[in-house]
């Protein structure tokens, strides 16, 4: 998945898909973070830092590390997307988020690639209001993880028996080819 705003380079696709191929991992991500290219990129400074804050607090309560969960470029397995209740979660940018939390619930391997990103004028970005919303949906969603690992609440998207694309997908499959009386 490359998120078609621009700012991610297609040259690296073949690399982060690997990752993914060798079964080495089940999710990759390109991340903006290692090699010191985000800023570089022209990242706005506000972005960088809520993101460096945002991925700090989620590092200490998924237990993982990662150097960014924010990239709008990942990899992911057959399995995992199989797996996860995506139609369980958010329509709205938490939804990619939200995928890493429950990949690190459902204990699927999670691995980063270096990626230079570059901001300019013309490239679709998520403006400032939405970036709140979004980080209020991140800080949600690691709350609810931890709720969730903690027994206090059970929600449905961390339940595996939530609502699968592929389920839904197979249902809809099978429906459509069926037997008209």
């Amino acid at each position: 998945m490359v998120h078609p705003d621009y700012q991610y380079t297609p040259a690296l696709v073949a690399a982060i898909a690997g990752m993914v191929a060798s079964g080495v991992y089940d999710m990759a991500m390109g991340s903006r973070i290692l090699g010191a290219g985000a800023l570089k990129g022209g990242m706005p400074l506000y972005k960088y830092i809520a993101n460096r804050a945002l991925t700090a607090f989620q590092n200490l309560f998924l237990g993982v590390k990662l150097s960014e969960y924010h990239t709008g470029f990942r990899a992911f397995s057959r399995q995992l997307l199989e797996t996860l209740p995506l139609l369980e979660n958010s329509d709205d940018f938490v939804f990619d988020n939200q995928m890493i939390a429950q990949a690190v619930m459902f204990g699927f391997q999670i691995g980063e690639i270096s990626c230079p990103t570059k901001y300019f004028k013309e490239a679709s970005s998520i403006n400032f209001r939405r970036s709140v919303k979004y980080g209020l949906g991140v800080l949600a969603t690691t709350a609810t993880f931890v709720a969730q690992r903690l027994g206090l609440v059970h929600s449905p998207i961390f339940k595996k028996t939530g609502r699968t694309v592929a389920v839904q997908h197979d249902a809809q499959y099978y429906s459509e080819r069926a037997p008209r009386p």
